[in-house]
């Protein structure tokens, strides 16, 4: 579906509101999250609920519907989309501006005294199910666990639960066997004290298992939970995914289950730890409400998972995969740009969905390929101003000439994920433009070169300075951890005003993007993306034997210079991207010799400024 089409949800809200009222369920508000039952940020079509009740197809947000109103929260990134998804029914809560409440906070502060608010246990957070209901008790109102999801009952079509085959990741990829890795886990047990972990996140199974599939788009997972204990690891995996080449990679020390056992298998556990009041459950901060009842709230330490900490910091064949991948990457892209210009100089008619599908053709001829790592954002003028901009094939804007035109795009392989934003012009830039594209640029680099001492989290206003100098500024985070060939959001890390954010600081070995930006709505988007690693910074000095870090950047594309005011950059920042430039040229001309209007347009564009 298109960032513009607008659904009609009334007949869906009618069904919906008529079980609501039913006496199995009699319930007077339903909160409907974006999550599934794993609290992926992608999901499967079939866990699309808030996207088919609501016709808001964004990846963030939340509606809660009552018998009168239904009310869709979500942040900065997606008002211009929402408010143009939702239908007459809906009232958009612009989550961040002020007397915004939360849906959390809705809950309480909003809705009547003594109502009864439908979730389905299996998609609300633990965490987030206690504290919602503390805050509702003075109103005398209550969470209610449903027995089945509502808006399953009222979606006649419905696509069912993939079940895609699981395949190993080689440890030459992965640069540590699961047999490491589960004794890493079992480490961290030990620390917190707990008799068992149980691993809910979707990449965090992936992780632990070497093990990767395709059940949700862009994203190489599978549907599965895990239980690890000190003796044994136990996998809850539809087992027609799993062939003998991955029954003979997990081995004997992996026991597999039925997946659709889960939740029976941890009401036993329960029933067996109330036999030894000693023993404690270590359950993530991201499991659900449905996890902690079925284990027993008594039994179990929430906190967040050591495997999103283990996951997070990248060994050195993982670094390097991320290097090479994005080398590889960055070829697949200067074929495309320098494809691009060319048919705009020819006059070709082009819409935004046909150039995106031509750079997904450049990427799928690179070696380890599997996919791409979310949907391409091609977006001409003031499309680009929609954060989260997605082209519909069928109706979407031919990109232009005289517009900006930006792209935010990524892939997967076997070797890395790569995330990587550029905005071009490929006619006359404006004034306005230029000084926008400019500051923006150097907001990147500023994080690009920061040092700064280990604990730090706040590295977000170096890269505002230069916009906030001229008035301007983004609604989004700067950057966000990055999987390695896994998902291209990853905590628990980034750099941004995230409380999760601020709670995390930076670490050797991890990966995160620098993306500022600056949108003008109606009219155009800048954002300026790479992929940069975490290292440590060799400082002529070292105050408090703290140790420094550093940025190590790995993504390989070009700048686009005719948008570059250069009477605003300093020394430094001309010295930097000339440097970055001519890596570029080093690394990415030897994969592009054989297309020579890519290596005329890269030899050009990496030219000192």
């Amino acid at each position: 579906m298109s960032a513009h089409a607008t659904v009609n949800t009334t007949e869906r809200l009618r069904a919906l509101r008529e079980l609501m009222e039913k006496p199995e369920y009699n319930v007077q508000a339903v909160v409907i999250p974006t999550e599934d039952q794993h609290f992926s940020e992608y999901i499967a079509q079939c866990d699309e609920r808030r996207a088919y009740i609501s016709g808001f197809t964004g990846s963030a947000g939340c509606a809660v519907v009552t018998p009168q109103n239904a009310y869709l929260f979500t942040d900065g990134r997606y008002f211009l989309q929402a408010s143009k998804q939702l239908d007459e029914n809906w009232t958009l809560m612009k989550q961040g501006f002020p007397d915004v409440p939360t849906w959390q906070d809705f809950l309480s502060k909003n809705l009547e005294k003594s109502t009864r608010i439908g979730v389905d246990p299996t998609l609300i957070a633990a965490s987030d199910a206690d504290s919602i209901q503390k805050a509702l008790e003075p109103k005398e109102s209550e969470l209610v666990s449903l027995p089945h999801n509502l808006v399953d009952l009222v979606w006649p079509d419905r696509p069912p639960r993939p079940a895609n085959k699981v395949f190993p990741l080689d440890v030459k990829y992965s640069g540590q066997s699961h047999a490491e890795k589960l004794k890493r886990v079992r480490e961290e047990l030990k620390k917190k004290e707990a008799k068992a972990i149980v691993v809910n996140m979707l990449d965090e199974v992936a992780w632990v298992f070497n093990l990767r599939g395709s059940d949700i788009d862009f994203n190489p997972v599978f549907f599965a939970y895990a239980l690890v204990d000190q003796e044994k690891a136990r996998l809850f995996v539809n087992e027609s995914q799993l062939d003998t080449s991955v029954r003979d990679h997990l081995g004997p020390e992996v026991e597999v289950h039925p997946y659709d056992t889960f939740f029976s298998y941890l009401t036993h556990l329960g029933a067996e730890l109330d036999a030894h009041k000693d023993s404690k459950v270590l359950v993530s901060d991201k499991a659900s409400l449905a996890v902690a009842q079925a284990i027993g709230k008594e039994h179990i330490i929430v906190a967040r998972s050591p495997v999103t900490d283990l996951k997070a910091v990248k060994n050195e064949v993982e670094i390097e995969g991320f290097r090479q991948s994005h080398i590889r990457d960055g070829a697949a892209l200067v074929r495309y740009f320098a494809w691009l210009e060319e048919q705009l100089e020819a006059g070709k008619e082009l819409s935004e969905s046909q150039v995106a599908d031509q750079l997904e053709k450049y990427r799928s001829e690179q070696d380890l390929f599997m996919g791409l790592s979310f949907p391409t954002i091609s977006a001409t003028g003031p499309n680009g101003a929609i954060i989260h901009y997605d082209p519909d094939p069928n109706d979407c804007a031919i990109v232009r000439k005289d517009q900006i035109y930006l792209c935010d795009s990524g892939a997967q392989f076997r070797d890395g994920t790569t995330d990587v934003t550029r905005t071009f012009h490929f006619g006359t830039p404006t004034a306005e433009e230029k000084r926008a594209f400019t500051r923006v640029l150097q907001g990147h680099i500023a994080i690009d070169t920061a040092v700064f001492p280990n604990g730090t989290t706040g590295t977000d206003p170096f890269a505002r300075r230069p916009l906030w100098e001229d008035g301007l500024d983004y609604r989004h985070g700067t950057g966000h951890g990055v999987g390695h060939f896994l998902n291209v959001h990853e905590g628990p890390h980034g750099i941004g005003v995230r409380i999760a954010y601020n709670n995390t600081p930076l670490k050797p070995g991890m990966t995160v993007s620098n993306e500022p930006g600056y949108y003008k709505d109606g009219q155009y988007g800048i954002r300026i993306e790479n992929i940069v690693i975490v290292r440590e910074a060799q400082t002529p000095n070292n105050f408090g034997d703290k140790g420094y870090l550093r940025f190590e950047h790995v993504t390989m594309c070009p700048m686009g210079k005719n948008l570059i005011e250069t009477s605003l950059l300093s020394a430094k920042e001309r010295e930097w991207l000339d440097a970055y430039h001519a890596e570029i040229l080093e690394k990415v001309s030897p994969l592009v010799k054989a297309d020579e209007r890519a290596l005329r347009w890269l030899q050009r564009e990496c030219s000192p400024l």
